[in-house]
């Protein structure tokens, strides 16, 4: 191979390393601001340039190795485990189900959903609405959520629909709501990286990428929580549903043309 052909090639892939830095340094900043963030907005941005498998492909190593971090800042896991087992067993096996979803023959709408979620988060976020569950539904309806958050998840590697209006519903303080969010997060990525392991995806090639990832994660989630205290974290928060909302529209839209 030419000499001029490897240097192209090299400066492609330094760019693709310096791109990957760049959103998962935005990605932790959201995390470490607002306590969650790092897959929904990582797949977000990435799902611009890549389909959501390779996306995720990337995505899973952070996304568990700063879920399992978060798991254990709280003295609530116990309890949390106690509460959230019906919905973090109904996802493991929603996504084990939905394992050909995102790499078989619909793979192509994946980036549609993925972008119409994320506009519906972000009108959930913006909308401030909070609902209520009696604590007598928590167990059956928790499995039906999981389920329908594991087939969402497998499709489109975001967890957040409707795990996370789930878990607002059933009353957690926000300190218990961050840790809760850890551990199904973790129980999540955990199994969608068997996923990923099935089809291929998750190989040495990856890892590169992924610990430039996990070093932008987590430089950004120390930024953000330094910065916590000093920032309006719902004003920060609502320009960050803004900017989700608008980036769905922009994935929905575009990906659908594609496939047209």
């Amino acid at each position: 191979m030419p000499a001029a052909a490897i240097g192209q090639i090299a400066a492609v892939f330094d760019l693709f390393l310096l791109l990957i830095a760049a959103v998962f340094a935005l990605a932790g900043f959201v995390k470490g601001v607002i306590g969650l963030g790092l897959p929904t907005v990582s797949m977000g941005l990435l799902a611009v340039a890549l389909p959501p498998a390779q996306a995720l492909a990337i995505v899973i190593v952070p996304a568990i190795v700063t879920n399992i971090w978060q798991t254990f800042v709280g003295p609530y896991l116990l309890d949390i485990m106690r509460r959230l087992w019906p919905l973090m067993l109904g996802t493991a096996i929603g996504i084990r189900a939905g394992a050909d979803l995102m790499t078989g023959p619909y793979a192509g709408y994946g980036t549609v959903v993925l972008g119409v979620l994320l506009v519906i988060y972000a009108l959930l976020g913006l909308s401030q609405r909070r609902f209520h569950l009696p604590r007598v539904h928590e167990k059956w309806l928790g499995g039906v959520v999981g389920v329908v958050t594991g087939v969402i998840a497998a499709a489109t590697g975001v967890q957040v629909i409707p795990s996370m209006p789930f878990m607002q519903a059933i009353g957690m303080d926000k300190d218990e709501l961050v840790q809760a969010l850890g551990v199904f997060f973790t129980t999540a990525t955990v199994v969608q990286a068997f996923n990923l392991t099935q089809a291929g995806l998750l190989t040495a090639a990856t890892t590169l990428p992924a610990l430039v990832a996990m070093a932008a994660a987590f430089a950004g989630m120390f930024a953000g929580q330094a910065l916590r205290s000093r920032m309006n974290a719902e004003q920060f928060r609502r320009w960050f549903l803004i900017a989700m909302l608008l980036l769905g529209v922009y994935l929905a839209i575009n990906a659908w043309r594609m496939l047209g």
